[in-house]
Order: structure tokens, then sequence, then C-alpha cells
């Protein structure tokens, strides 16, 4: 059985993989409609992953996976209320959730990279705080023999 530590660092490998192929956030208004695409599906794959390591942590502790039309946003507040996640970075990702709601029901036509520029400049930062967090959770899911 594959261990919950390793289905997480395969997802960070994927996202790291994902903020690789970002162009900087003061490109955007210079590319195509296609290239547009791209990027918004790259954000969109982005918190796809995010919600792919909450969904196994949440698993992991017997927790009830979020059910219905608002799972997503369900997802987050589980992850709060279980201190998997701090309400900060819940916040942050609020952004990145509408963000992919819009993608999901939306029409390419109507990407905008002002829009899109305060994802594409936050996603690093916010990147390296969900990590932080999802570390801290494993550490008090599985402390080290010298941390009792």
């Amino acid at each position: 059985m594959v261990k919950l530590i390793d289905k997480i660092e395969a997802e960070f490998e994927n996202i790291d993989n994902i903020l690789i192929e970002l162009p900087s956030f003061n490109k955007l208004p210079y590319l195509s409609l296609l290239e547009l695409a791209g990027v918004a599906a790259l954000i969109h794959s982005f918190y796809n992953g995010i919600e792919n390591i909450l969904k196994q942590i949440i698993k992991h502790e017997n927790i009830s996976l979020p059910i219905g039309s608002s799972w997503h946003r369900d997802l987050l507040t589980i992850s709060e209320q279980n201190r998997i996640l701090s309400r900060e970075t819940i916040v942050l990702l609020g952004e990145y959730l509408a963000f992919r709601h819009f993608f999901s029901h939306a029409y390419a036509l109507d990407l905008y990279p002002e829009k899109m520029e305060p994802l594409v400049l936050q996603i690093g930062k916010i990147n390296l705080m969900f990590k932080a967090e999802i570390y801290n959770k494993m550490n008090r899911l599985y402390p080290s023999p010298g941390d009792s």
C-alpha cells in the first residue's frame, strides 16, 4: 500500500512542474488567447492538486469527504476545522477555488489577463504556505522518534 506521504509528495511534484511552466504575471497581457487558456488550465491544475492532497489527508483521517454541489468549498472548511490548513491559507486558496469554478464553466473567450495576474503573481507564495502547513500536518500525524 502506498503511504500517505508518498501520495502527497507525488502531488507536490506535479504542482511544482505546473509552476515551472507558468509565465511570469507581467507577460500575461502579451499572450494569445490560446496561450492564456493554457495558463488558465495550469492554474486550474494547480488547484486540483491542492484538492487532491486535501482529499488524501481527509480520507486518511477517516473523515467523510464532502458531497453535493458545494463540496469544493466544504473541502476547505473541513481542512480548517481539522487543523490541516490555517484560516489565512484557506482565504488565499479561496481565490483559486473561485477561478477553478470560473474556468470550469466559462468560455476561453472570457479569460482576461488582468484577472489572472494576481493569481499567477501569488501562486508561488501560496504554494509554499500550503506545503509548509501540509508538512506540519504530516509531522503531527507521523512524529519523528525524538519528537515525543
